[in-house]
């Protein structure tokens, strides 16, 4: 590791001491049965009734559906108690979970299922339409559909489930022959003797998926292992910080089906022995500041965008946050502004942290001990090897920047089926090249400076322009394409199309909503901006670093005159 005299020792890894995460879900079930493990819209999950559902679920997977070790499920869903019956459900049967964001458009999700192979799936009922579209196209055996209400009780769920389909509108009408009511299959399997498989550490739990530079996602191959490591780094960091709490509430407002929060907000709690207080929707703020008040909360995980609404947020102030230990942030860079704005409001600073779907994700975080923003990525967590590498694949001098690369426990397997992407980012020593640049600093921080790759984050999400790139080529109007990320006050970065188009009566309106269509929210283009040709290089290809250059000029200019009318 690249590091001066003066920089903080990273520690050893402590020793595992489950094979499996269904053995680590057991541990915790035998500690404390009765203890709540994860609550939402006012309903709770202890361990006992975790244990007892998710060996249903596992019963019926391998019973029923005839499923076995190493098949894939896909779930597909917002932070619902269903969730985690689900997922220790299928990890518990030995099969491997593919985890699809329920936004997805039928276009992504006919991608992932076609290539992670899923020959079963889990849904929300207000997801089916998107899933009916590409059912004929992909491998799909075994459609289970789920509602809001299922889990939250006799008369909560009847309610919920009836405002959601009458009043709000929210689950739009399908038809599914053959289709599996979750509850239904839950009742089946309910009396069905069940003993957990002999799991290794080896065996894989998940594929992950994350983006490519080609446009396509790739799957993440996670083992058991892996993310039992990960579990173990991150407990041995954020320990000191609740030593005193028991058990500890760790509010969870971002999707499970983010590798941050499945990680964090999931699997360390069940970890911990602790409560996950499952938010669905984090778009509604004062619906989230509600639930805050109802509960002790110690800990919360999000991300710049969702600490930035809270602290804004008047209510948000009005809270009690004397139970409140650690606040951790992640998935894209905490804005200083935001940092120092928290810090106020609740006297707690925001940990930042890095990591990578590839990685289970954790690699980085500054010491919880720190009170002030910093800036940086802090330093690698725990068991945790950290070289910054020159295009050479050589270790460059102390100070300078270079790729980051990592090393340890948590490291992917592999990509799924993809031996050449593989062999590109894990090199032969195991380090797993980022494609991201930083470097050190004095006190043995690390600091990212810039992305190898063009990668924009969107309120933590990946957004990668190739794909963006590809759908809009396939415009019949469109020519030439190019997609950046520039700075945005609300989701840190937002998507900027140019164009150059063969239809001068083309507008953006309408390439807005061909956008809308084919692609998640979050990735639909903020700006565009139609032009006569694009930059490019010798070779032809277009020059994305001139247009955010460009950009980055624009809004230093504009700056420029705003300060001077002032003046």
């Amino acid at each position: 590791m690249t590091m001066d005299a003066a920089a903080p020792q990273t520690p050893a890894l402590r020793p595992l001491t489950h094979t499996s995460l269904g053995a680590m879900l057991a541990d915790s079930v035998k500690r404390h049965p009765e203890r709540d493990a994860f609550c939402n819209m006012g309903a709770k999950l202890s361990y006992k009734e975790l244990d007892r559902l998710s060996a249903a679920f596992a019963a019926y997977l391998t019973g029923a559906l005839r499923m076995k070790k190493g098949d894939r499920i896909a779930l597909m869903m917002p932070n619902l108690l269903q969730y985690p019956v689900a997922l220790y459900g299928a990890l518990r049967a030995g099969l491997i979970v593919v985890n699809i964001n329920p936004l997805y458009t039928p276009r992504e999700l006919e991608h992932q299922l076609q290539d992670s192979g899923a020959t079963a799936i889990l849904i929300l009922e207000n997801f089916v339409g998107v899933l009916q579209e590409v059912l004929g196209n992909v491998p799909v055996q075994h459609v289970m559909v789920t509602s809001v209400g299922d889990l939250l009780g006799l008369m909560r769920g009847a309610l919920v489930n009836a405002v959601l389909r009458h009043f709000k509108k929210m689950v739009p009408p399908w038809w599914l022959p053959g289709s599996i009511q979750l509850k239904a299959a839950l009742k089946e399997a309910q009396n069905k003797a069940w003993q957990d498989p002999v799991l290794r550490r080896e065996d894989i739990a998940l594929l992950q998926y994350t983006g490519g530079t080609t446009g396509l996602s790739k799957g993440a191959v996670l083992t058991h292992g892996n993310v039992l490591a990960n579990l173990e780094q991150a407990a041995m960091v954020v320990e000191p910080a609740l030593t005193d709490i028991s058990p500890i509430i760790m509010a969870s407002p971002l999707p499970l089906y983010h590798i941050l929060a499945l990680t964090m907000n999931c699997l360390l709690i069940t970890r911990l022995a602790g409560t996950s207080l499952l938010i669905t929707n984090p778009r509604d703020i004062p619906a989230v500041i509600k639930d805050l008040g109802r509960y002790p909360v110690n800990c919360i995980t999000g991300v710049n965008t969702l600490f930035n609404a809270l602290a804004n947020h008047p209510d948000f102030a009005k809270l009690n946050f004397s139970s409140w230990r650690l606040s951790v942030g992640g998935g894209t860079a905490i804005q200083q502004a935001v940092a120092e704005k928290w810090l106020k409001v609740t006297g707690l600073p925001l940990i930042e942290g890095y990591g990578l779907t590839e990685t289970s994700p954790l690699v980085c975080t500054n010491p919880i001990q720190n009170k002030h923003y910093t800036g940086t990525i802090g330093q690698p967590i725990p068991g945790t090897e950290i070289e910054l590498r020159d295009e050479e694949g050589h270790i460059v001098p102390f100070g300078q920047a270079g790729e980051l690369c990592v090393r340890g426990p948590q490291v992917m397997k592999c990509y799924w089926k993809r031996a050449a992407e593989t062999a590109r980012v894990i090199q032969e020593d195991g380090f797993l090249a980022t494609g991201d640049i930083a470097y050190q600093t004095e006190t043995g921080l690390y600091k990212l400076v810039d992305r190898k790759k063009d990668m924009i984050i969107v309120s933590g999400f990946n957004v990668f322009p190739s794909e963006i790139e590809d759908v809009i080529a396939l415009h019949e109007d469109i020519l030439e394409v190019a997609c950046i990320g520039v700075p945005d006050a609300r989701t840190g970065e937002a998507v900027k199309l140019f164009v150059v188009s063969t239809n001068p009566n083309l507008n953006e309106a309408a390439l807005l909503s061909y956008c809308r269509e084919r692609l998640t929210a979050y990735k639909v283009p903020h700006q565009i901006e139609f032009r006569q040709d694009l930059p490019r290089s010798n070779v032809g290809k277009i020059l994305r670093r001139e247009l955010r250059e460009e950009e980055l000029a624009k809004q230093q200019q504009a700056k420029e005159m705003a300060e001077a009318e002032i003046a």
